[in-house]
């Protein structure tokens, strides 16, 4: 794809120096966080619970459409507060408490998670695709004294309830007239909500904890990333001036007209709140900025376009595979897609190709990509309009508040354009893992997070990925650990050896796939394997396809599985 003919306005350095300029809105500051000079976004909400009494600004004009359901800006405001002040008068919920959230992408995720950060306590977001097992891990590591679940997450909780003692649950959408555990219904705990409730006086500032969030990582059980006020709300700051920096930038012939600053945006929310990107970049951000959210009950590629078309979407996206699906769905032709202005993708390798392929079915639509990890709370980097047509490959530049690097084994900086890699510091980097001292003290060091995966930065600035040096796969946004997958066929009495490898998908990215060796004189089926995995893991985690060795896998002189080789004699790759 050649470059386009565009209309460049200003460098990227003279617009960064633009934008945060003092007395600007995106003005920077240095503050001390943790020990360490850090540069912060000076006008940032000093908390998540500042966000939402903000919210209330936008009065009556819809904030949530769930189905048939319309939830306003008043609405989801006071239903927020009242739970606010039930969680603390009833519950006993105080400052730095753990409230859990298990559900789909229900009206009710965000009104837990916005009156839980109100009256101080730290939310914990649970994977909603997770077992029962799974979900007790989450709860006992966090520490949770209350759950705020729907009725399938209930129900994969009822067997291994008799492990979470003390563990008060409120149950979303569940018309069952009792329910297991002494759970109570969540419309029977709110009643009758107050017409003024104010929130719950409590000191929230932008170093206090507000969520602990869920990832996978290289030693197989999920870490908590614990995450602050600060990390969060600055993420708002960020997702601005990024949007400022593409206008900025410079313009595409053909490219759709600014948006009306009097019109209200409407968001196709496709991704689980659970995850950084969709609470951070998603929900709290389209609250903040007085956008509507079109949630859909589950992802489907044909639903979204209806949607799109049904309630004006001007901005859609996801994880790359929900993009290529909407955009090779046989519905596409069919639907007045008219209102889109943008489409945005994240937390997964995108191809090149779908760049070309949105400018083709959405002519003037430039897209737009980022980096970022849970450990950053959501964004550091952003390719957007001009810079990512002309830089389809990149996941961007950084946001001016991150300094990036790329170092060696040994920590040293390496020069621009090598591989290495990449550290982040920056304001959005959190704490830590919540309770885990060794772990938090191998990822980060002096307000740098080792994000684990390898890159290269040219001479711009911008930053290419090229692999991932920890022993994760990425399927349709989700991380995996290859070490969680492994155990769990290591558990299998006829498996002695496994090593699970990526399987290029140009839809999810990758799927999980594994190579087994088995004991002499065993027997088991490929099927009989994935329905082990699944028994024990959640559906996203278990293989695709499984390869039997009958040698033991092959090893370095180290021990470690050589997984590359693998890769290339299995998949030539």
């Amino acid at each position: 794809m050649s470059a386009p003919e565009v209309s460049t306005i200003a460098t990227i350095a003279e617009i960064h120096a633009q934008l945060t300029a003092p007395g600007q809105i995106l003005e920077m500051e240095e503050q001390i966080i943790r020990g360490v000079p850090t540069r912060v976004w000076k006008n940032a909400p000093p908390s998540l619970s500042a966000v939402l009494a903000f919210s209330r600004s936008y009065g009556d004009a819809d904030f949530m459409v769930y189905e048939d359901e319309h939830w306003s800006f008043e609405r989801h405001f006071r239903t927020s507060a009242h739970l606010a002040n039930l969680l603390r008068d009833r519950y006993g919920v105080k400052k730095g408490d753990r409230v859990a959230i298990a559900m789909r992408n229900f009206p009710e995720w965000s009104v837990a998670f916005f009156a839980a950060v109100a009256v101080g306590a730290v939310v914990v977001p649970l994977n909603a695709w997770w077992t029962g097992p799974e979900l007790v891990y989450g709860l006992t590591d966090s520490g949770s004294t209350l759950l705020l679940c729907d009725g399938a997450r209930l129900d994969r909780l009822e067997p291994e309830l008799s492990h979470l003692h003390g563990l008060r649950i409120l149950v979303a959408r569940d018309e069952r007239t009792t329910l297991a555990g002494g759970a109570e219904h969540f419309s029977a705990v709110l009643g009758e909500i107050p017409s003024d409730p104010s929130l719950p006086s409590v000191e929230n500032d932008p170093e206090d904890d507000a969520t602990i969030f869920y990832t996978s990582g290289t030693t197989g059980q999920p870490k908590g990333v614990l995450g602050t006020n600060r990390n969060i709300c600055g993420n708002l700051m960020s997702l601005r001036f990024a949007t400022m920096r593409a206008a900025l930038r410079g313009t595409v012939p053909g490219a759709a007209a600014p948006a009306d600053p009097g019109v209200q945006g409407v968001y196709l929310m496709s991704v689980p709140f659970f995850h950084a990107t969709g609470c951070h970049s998603i929900l709290v951000a389209n609250l903040a900025a007085g956008n509507k959210l079109v949630i859909m009950r589950k992802w489907e590629a044909g639903r979204a376009l209806e949607l799109i078309e049904r309630e004006k979407v001007s901005f859609f996206g996801g994880v790359p595979a929900m993009v290529w699906q909407v955009l090779t769905h046989p519905d596409f032709a069919r639907r007045d897609l008219s209102s889109v202005r943008a489409v945005g993708y994240g937390g997964a390798p995108a191809a090149p190709e779908l760049v070309r392929k949105i400018e083709e079915m959405f002519p003037g639509r430039t897209p737009s990509n980022g980096y970022g990890m849970t450990e950053t709370s959501s964004v550091t980097t952003l390719n957007a309009g001009v810079d990512y047509l002309r830089h389809p490959d990149s996941v961007g530049v950084p946001i001016p508040v991150c300094d990036l690097k790329v170092v060696s084994e040994d920590g040293s900086t390496l020069p621009g354009g090598q591989v290495g890699e990449l550290w982040i510091k920056g304001p959005n980097v959190v704490p830590g893992y919540f309770n885990k001292p060794e772990e938090t003290k191998a990822s980060f060091s002096d307000g740098w997070v080792h994000t684990g995966d390898l890159a290269r930065i040219d001479e711009e600035g911008f930053v290419y990925l090229v692999d991932r040096a920890k022993d994760l796969l990425i399927r349709g946004g989700e991380n995996i650990s290859s070490v969680e997958v492994e155990s769990a066929l290591y558990e299998h009495p006829a498996v002695t050896d496994a090593a699970v490898i990526g399987i290029p998908d140009q839809v999810l990215g990758e799927e999980v796939g594994a190579v087994v060796h088995t004991a002499p004189g065993t027997k088991v089926t490929e099927e009989e394997l994935r329905k082990f995995v699944a028994e024990r893991l959640a559906g996203f985690k278990v293989p695709v396809r499984v390869w039997f060795f009958d040698a033991p896998l092959p090893r370095n002189p180290a021990g470690k599985i050589l997984k590359r080789d693998l890769r290339k004699q299995l998949l030539g790759v």
